[in-house]
């Protein structure tokens, strides 16, 4: 039987009308929240929700809460059409791409927000101050407006699956949260749709953040301790290779704190900019017991 096909809305009531048809068919239903100018990566990403769901609702939302003052906002790139029919011959259901008046109708400066405190203003969120309650605040809106049981977030930003995690155990939000690894280019480059902004020259240089993390990581399966070493390291080759970073830690990967003796998973993070781009990964590690 054919599947019916993409519906395109951006109406909070609409999206709500059609969940409760589906709960009526009893109907797993997830969600895969998007800022669009959609790659690869997302389409990981829904592939993913459709191996876990009968029913996929994916949202393109540039959220204004998650950006700064002096963040790309008003250039982010938005290519709807674009992605509309990436999302039709990915089999989703429904497009969810509101306005920013739908989502916050009293304006994003004056909205409740929701923030995870032990884990927003660490790496990444000590660089973009009130970045991550954005983001929470966000998902939290979409999470009570399509009721997913599932929920599919990239591992790229590990920092925000993290806290989206937490989020969701925290408030005791009814649904599971899956991530999925993260999809790179020929060369090792994590997709991202802020990698437009790269020069050709920068393009070139970029996968040298995937091989200082690669490098990062084969020192620490093979048995060292001394982080501290292996993020000064880091920062080091990033400079060298022309980037300008703003961190590489490792930290556990349950709830990015240092790591202690009795760690074991892993995860090494780190976020540069390269000219305009700022670029963010990570890889996970196991550490070997000591005897």
């Amino acid at each position: 039987m054919t599947a019916p096909p993409m519906e395109s809305v951006t109406r909070i009531h609409t999206v709500r009308e059609r969940v409760a048809g589906w709960r009526l068919q009893h109907a797993k239903i997830a969600l895969v929240p998007t800022m669009g100018n959609l790659h690869k990566g997302h389409l990981s990403l829904v592939a993913q929700a459709r191996e876990r769901a009968r029913r996929v609702v994916v949202s393109i939302f540039v959220n204004p809460l998650q950006f700064g003052p002096n963040e790309d906002f008003e250039r982010y790139p938005r290519t709807l059409e674009h992605d509309t029919e990436m999302l039709k011959d990915a089999g989703v259901d429904v497009l969810f791409h509101p306005t920013t008046f739908e989502i916050y109708p009293v304006g994003h400066e004056r909205s409740t927000v929701v923030d995870v405190p032990d884990l927003s203003g660490i790496l990444c969120g000590a660089f973009r101050p009130g970045h991550f309650a954005g983001v929470a605040t966000v998902v939290n809106k979409l999470f009570n407006i399509v009721q997913p049981d599932v929920a599919v977030f990239g591992e790229k930003d590990y920092q925000q699956l993290t806290i989206i995690r937490r989020m969701v155990a925290d408030l005791c939000l009814p649904l599971e949260i899956v991530g999925v690894p993260t999809t790179r280019d020929y060369d090792g480059l994590a997709m991202s749709s802020r990698n437009r902004y790269l020069t050709a020259t920068e393009r070139k240089r970029a996968p040298q953040l995937y091989e200082m993390l690669t490098a990062a990581r084969r020192r620490i399966e093979a048995g060292e301790r001394d982080f501290d070493a292996i993020q000064k390291d880091g920062m080091r080759a990033l400079e060298v290779a022309g980037f300008s970073p703003d961190y590489v830690a490792v930290r556990q990967a349950s709830d990015l704190q240092p790591p202690r003796e009795a760690s074991r998973e892993i995860v090494i993070l780190a976020a540069a900019y390269l000219g305009k781009a700022r670029l963010i990964d990570n890889f996970r590690a196991t550490l070997v017991a000591r005897h």
